[in-house]
């Protein structure tokens, strides 16, 4: 199958290359002439604008956006809405929200042009593990490229299937899910990095207690040393809390013990807010998702103004000093 794929970034070469891998051909675009050399060869094709992109591809066609969420991927999709055919399919698998979705396939739709929203998990592991796939969008679109979500999942595996799954979509067995109309496939993805963001800030809660039980203010006899780098080996296995995170977790620790080469400083792409003004709109309670997201506001702040308040506070009601910060 033949599919165009805008955007070559870490996650949209892998796609490129893991679907030539299973056959299929691709026609490229990025704004980065030296990212498309890196790809042609058998199967893959380059292009110096989308205009050439829709030009190489047989009808009906298939464009993959893969582009940071915002301005970049909204006018992508409006410069391609306007030179697609209807019966043609944009498919947008970067980061997104779903109400946005929504409102472009409802634009499509009017002019024939089918649109699927493919939350897209798996990272720069994506190219051997496969992408973790969670759709939305027509049916009739989702079913006809179906052999590109196949091709782009992990499949079965050596995981066995789970017990009570007889006669459930075995798709999602493969790491690929229909989950719904317009926005669904989104949807499902934005709380799964909300989840993503809870999970990880636990593990770093964890491992930053057993880091500080070695502190010199606590009782000789009750601090510990510990190896964190052996005790995330350990913890992969036959614990409850294993995962691959927690793999990613010890690789990380195995080569640098101290993370010396890291800042500490977290980003967020979007999801994490996004779940929670969702969880919000839904008067769903999500303590440890909030938390988890502002732990990641906490982290680029230093000596910050609110601190410096709370210390002046301590000061003038109590006389507290503050204490010298730990190392």
């Amino acid at each position: 199958m033949q599919l165009g794929v805008i955007g070559l970034g870490r996650m949209g070469g892998n796609i490129v290359r893991r679907l030539v891998r299973k056959g299929h051909a691709c026609v490229v675009f990025d704004r980065n002439p030296a990212v498309i050399e890196t790809l042609l060869g058998k199967g893959v094709s380059g292009t110096g604008d989308l205009k050439q992109l829709v030009a190489q591809l047989e009808k009906p066609r298939a464009v993959w956006v893969m582009l940071p969420a915002g301005d970049i991927t909204e006018s992508t999709v409006n410069e391609l809405g306007a030179l697609l055919d209807p019966g043609d399919t944009i498919i947008d698998g970067g980061n997104g929200f779903f109400k946005d979705d929504v409102r472009r396939a409802k634009r499509l739709k009017s002019k024939g042009i089918g649109y699927i929203d493919c939350g897209t998990s798996g990272g720069i592991w994506g190219l051997e593990r496969g992408y973790c796939l969670m759709i939305g969008g027509d049916n009739d679109a989702v079913e006809r490229l179906d052999p590109i979500f196949a091709a782009l999942a992990p499949g079965i595996g050596e995981i066995p299937a789970t017990p009570g799954r007889a006669g459930r979509d075995g798709r999602v067995e493969r790491g690929y899910m229909h989950c719904g109309p317009s926005g669904a496939g989104r949807f499902v993805k934005m709380i799964h990095n909300g989840i993503e963001y809870g999970l990880m800030q636990a593990y770093a809660e964890g491992f930053n207690i057993l880091r500080a039980a070695g502190s010199s203010t606590l009782p000789q006899d009750h601090r510990y040393q510990f190896e964190l780098a052996d005790i995330a080996e350990l913890w992969r296995r036959g614990s409850v809390i294993s995962s691959w995170l927690l793999d990613l977790t010890a690789m990380a620790l195995a080569e640098d013990p101290a993370l010396a080469h890291y800042a500490g400083v977290v980003e967020d792409s979007g999801e994490g807010r996004w779940t929670i003004n969702t969880a919000v709109e839904e008067a769903v309670p999500a303590h440890v998702l909030t938390a988890a997201l502002y732990a990641r506001f906490r982290s680029r702040e230093e000596g910050s103004f609110s601190d410096k308040l709370l210390s002046a506070m301590r000061n003038k009601f109590g006389g507290h000093v503050e204490a010298k910060a730990q190392q």
